[in-house]
């Protein structure tokens, strides 16, 4: 995969996994496509030792799955490291 279409891949996977989880999560596009970036490297090192699959193909639904994971997971980690804590 071409480093453009990754980088396309991570915008459109971090947009995915904002519009997936709860409540609303800070940032614009760029911090979407930060991570959305780090989200797909992470969902796909995690699928190459769990799954033996990667970020191979661009249209690979396997590929998809793993980056809208790993954002999934990169934003909660984002959104519980920034959140902001509440007062009783």
């Amino acid at each position: 995969m071409g480093f453009l279409a990754f980088l396309l891949l991570g915008l459109i996977a971090g947009a995915i996994a904002k519009a997936i989880l709860p409540g609303k999560q800070a940032g614009g596009w760029l911090m979407t496509l930060v991570l959305g970036v780090l989200g797909a490297l992470l969902g796909g090192w995690l699928g190459s030792l769990l799954f033996g699959t990667g970020l191979e193909e661009f249209f690979d639904l396997s590929t998809w799955l793993l980056a809208i994971g790993g954002a999934l997971i990169v934003l909660v980690i984002y959104g519980a490291l920034t959140g902001r804590r509440r007062r009783v």
